[in-house]
């Protein structure tokens, strides 16, 4: 066996490990707070000319005010069609027609709702970082193998610090995500 073989590719857990972050960060994206974003609506498929599209592909999404996401539908026979997706898509907020213009007002989320919002939020930070320990029993699974392969006690002591340091990183990142999320859902 050769002395490459030995080697545990840290980088691939580490892109890993950040895939799972990124994960995390587009979940945390679609939770509504209290103010407006874009990406309220990117979970969100509509049926346009015979295929699941995302709103974002059938209008420009605009957020003018802190408290209003507004659609400018560029096909004017997807509107009705565009405003039946938001409305069935189960995120709360009842959209307004205007023209070409859709409009979404934020409505205030009240305390029982922002509580709840920050339990959902810590679900997918727990889920993130499960996600993250798994990739970090891969790596200590490799370095096991390569231990059974030849690998000298003092790589192995190291590669097993460098895979545990990774996985520290990635769940305090994780943690502090959250702290910054729950903080926002929070804010009046």
């Amino acid at each position: 066996m050769s002395n490459d073989d030995l080697d545990i590719d840290t980088d691939d857990l580490q892109r890993r490990m950040d895939g799972a972050m990124n994960a995390l960060k587009h979940e945390f994206a679609s939770l509504r707070t209290g103010r407006a974003s874009a990406s309220i609506v990117d979970p969100i498929m509509v049926d346009a000319y015979g295929q699941m599209t995302p709103i974002n592909q059938l209008g420009t999404v605009n957020v003018p005010e802190p408290r209003m996401v507004v659609i400018n539908v560029w096909d004017k026979a997807m509107i009705s069609k565009v405003e039946k997706a938001i409305r069935e898509s189960g995120i709360g907020i009842n959209p307004v027609t205007d023209g070409p213009l859709i409009r979404l007002p934020i409505p205030e989320l009240n305390e029982e709702r922002r509580k709840q919002l920050t339990k959902v939020a810590a679900g997918y930070a727990e889920n993130a970082k499960v996600a993250i320990r798994n990739i970090r029993r891969d790596g200590m699974d490799k370095i096991k193998k390569a231990k059974s392969a030849g690998m000298g006690e003092d790589d192995q002591k190291m590669w097993s610090e460098e895979v545990q340091e990774l996985t520290d990183k990635a769940i305090a990142a994780v943690d502090r995500a959250l702290e910054s999320k729950q903080q926002e859902i929070m804010q009046v």
